[in-house]
């Protein structure tokens, strides 16, 4: 007697006006792919995609595209659901959504994972569900949801983190790097790598990854002088022990105008402008292959492994040999 084939999983996506189309329509290609793939191989669909609103109806996200939507559904109904938050411009307003609010704080409780995209880390924090959780949003944001909820345990540079039941992750795609790690969770990675290909983006970008690059940064930021000038004089001498009353110098700046410039210029104050590029230094020299601990840290200036360690899950929660094991050709020798 053939055996019956498991009930769909339900992706809940939850967009309100303005949200950002990709936050929404990009992780649900990935699950509608995997379950492609999956019917290749002779397998049943596993995932039901739904897309709901506080209204339900048409609604419009921030490049003028509307979806439909349903209202709602009761959180009772949503055991073993997946739910994901959408983000955009719309998500001030959407925070102030005393309905949405309640009901994602009720669904919480109901379903398997729940999860944002991009700013809709706001909204699951304004619903109290990412409270002393480890967190991430897109690197610009960060400064206003630390500001806004301090409880909640930010990450700086991560692609994507999970904490308990909920995931977080960072900007626009790196919604679909997080729904990538989604599907492997429920099928395996064989078919996720697969996904990837045919959406033509990098599987490696795992949770744990950094979001973007400083140096990347400071070029973008070259033709405004001083945090380019900074970065040439910085990059040879990470070595070094080095102040932001050494930088100033350099730059014969007053420490309060390098202060404000570099910040303008890259969202850093000076000191974790450094602190980034010595992060970035580290990492490539843990992608690069076997290497030791002491040699990465005394080649990218972190002064002691515990300042290592330390910067590592502050930034991308992990440790450097947990970060080695995922990007690294071998391993990192302690």
């Amino acid at each position: 007697m053939p055996t019956k084939p498991p009930a769909p999983h339900t992706i809940l996506m939850v967009v309100f006006p303005g949200f950002l189309l990709l936050d929404a329509a990009g992780p649900l290609q990935v699950f509608a792919m995997a379950d492609q793939e999956a019917a290749q191989a002779h397998s049943a669909p596993r995932y039901r995609l739904r897309t709901v609103s506080s209204t339900g109806g048409l609604i419009t996200s921030s490049c003028g595209l509307a979806i439909q939507t349903e209202a709602l559904p009761r959180p009772a109904s949503l055991k073993h659901a997946t739910l994901i938050v959408a983000g955009g411009d719309g998500t001030e307003a959407a925070m102030r959504d005393k309905r949405l609010i309640r009901w994602l704080q009720a669904a919480s409780q109901q379903v398997t994972r729940c999860c944002s995209v991009c700013t809709g880390a706001f909204v699951l924090a304004q619903a109290g569900l990412l409270d002393g959780r480890r967190a991430v949003t897109h690197w610009q944001d960060l400064p206003l949801l630390r500001q806004l909820f301090p409880q909640v345990r930010l990450l700086d540079d991560a692609i994507h983190v999970r904490d308990g039941h909920v995931h977080t992750s960072a900007g626009v795609t790196a919604g679909i790097d997080l729904c990538l790690s989604l599907v492997e969770a429920d099928h395996n990675r064989a078919l996720s790598l697969r996904v990837a290909k045919r959406l033509v983006v990098p599987l490696r970008r795992a949770g744990g990854q950094r979001q973007f690059s400083a140096d990347l940064l400071a070029q973008e930021a070259e033709h405004e002088g001083v945090t380019g000038q900074l970065l040439q004089w910085l990059q040879p001498r990470l070595k070094q022990a080095i102040k932001v009353a050494d930088m100033a110098h350099a730059m014969a700046l007053s420490e309060r105008t390098l202060h404000r410039q570099v910040l303008a210029q890259t969202g850093q104050t000076p000191a974790r402008f450094l602190a980034s590029l010595r992060l970035e230094r580290a990492c490539r020299l843990l992608e690069a292959g076997p290497t030791s601990l002491k040699r990465v840290v005394r080649d990218s200036g972190f002064g002691s492994e515990d300042k290592l360690r330390r910067c590592f899950q502050q930034r991308l929660g992990v440790s450097p040999g947990d970060y080695a094991a995922r990007f690294s050709s071998g391993r990192t020798r302690s």
